[in-house]
């Protein structure tokens, strides 16, 4: 195996280097070695700065809706349909957990049904401006039902859930539907929040991307986009609600399209991106020489630039 020098930054607390989707797929093909000056660097918020010392070559996975910045990474991997031999596309869900997790395999729905006594759920941290529309439409399918907050927002069950992925999906167990709504709706901005919710078995009601039909078999969720309004999406939820065999009918739905796990999640299409990175000779971004050339991260650059 070709030894390959690494690092990580800018991910999330509680991030283990040594033990991680991108770490232990690549391990798979490549002798990786976690290094303080190393020639590769994945790194995810571009808002935090431990990146910037760096003069090596750069792939930027962000979790939250960025786009890449081409002046400053190299490389990309993000859940946008972006036509670039610089990029991949890797939805933030494929790291959360095994693809087999949300296949079903001719499960049993109306055992999974008796275990649901509960309506519908909700689970988020943040409330503004741009996710106004999920609060709202929880708002709006409460006058049918108690629908239970377990996140910092609008939480009405106590307090936040704790326990990380693995608390939340617990939670959501019990819970017959899911308000899966993310943070924008941008095309191929697809997040964990439909994948936990069909993780813990619930029939997902989602808003955010466009293309979610293109990763997800539509009839084993209710899609936002796919309703005449809100209105029409409540009385689906009701409906659903109050008649077993129909919420059967979607709950025995594979989620994946032909209940196989979609291209997004294949190990060889990642190892032969990054063999391709790991290969190509190029001039990283963050060592090419502009004419004017100031910055504070400059005098405090880790790797020097290449002859």
């Amino acid at each position: 195996m070709r030894k390959i020098r690494i690092d990580f930054s800018d991910f999330w607390p509680g991030f283990c280097k040594t033990d991680n989707y991108f770490w232990n797929t690549l391990r798979t093909r490549f002798d990786v070695e976690l290094h303080a000056l190393p020639d590769f660097l994945i790194y995810s918020n571009r808002l935090n700065h431990v990146h910037r010392v760096h003069n090596c070559t750069k792939i930027f996975f962000p979790i939250e809706s960025y786009l890449p910045d081409w002046r400053e990474c190299d490389y990309a991997m993000t859940g946008y349909y972006l036509d670039d031999p610089r990029h991949l596309r890797l939805p933030s869900y494929v790291l959360y957990a095994d693809p087999g997790t949300v296949v079903k395999k001719g499960e049993d729905a109306e055992a999974i049904l008796r275990r649901k006594p509960k309506f519908c759920s909700f689970v988020v941290s943040n409330d503004n401006r741009h996710t106004r529309i999920r609060t709202q439409f929880f708002q709006r399918l409460s006058k049918y039902k108690r629908v239970d907050s377990g996140g910092r927002c609008l939480n009405n069950i106590g307090g936040p859930i704790p326990g990380g992925p693995l608390g939340k999906r617990e939670f959501l167990k019990p819970y017959k539907f899911n308000l899966a709504f993310e943070n924008l709706s941008i095309t191929g901005y697809t997040t964990e929040k439909i994948f936990e919710a069909m993780w813990a078995r619930c029939v997902p009601v989602y808003w955010g991307s466009s293309r979610i039909n293109e990763e997800f078999s539509p009839r084993s969720f209710l899609n936002y986009f796919d309703f005449a309004n809100e209105e029409a999406l409540i009385e689906r939820i009701i409906e659903l609600d109050r008649d077993d065999a129909k919420y059967l009918e979607v709950l025995r739905q594979p989620y994946f399209h032909g209940d196989k796990p979609s291209e997004w999640f294949d190990s060889e299409r990642f190892l032969n991106f990054f063999e391709r990175v790991f290969s190509t000779k190029i001039t990283p971004v963050s060592q090419r020489r502009r004419f004017f050339q100031l910055g504070r991260w400059i005098p405090v650059k880790k790797n020097p630039p290449r002859a």
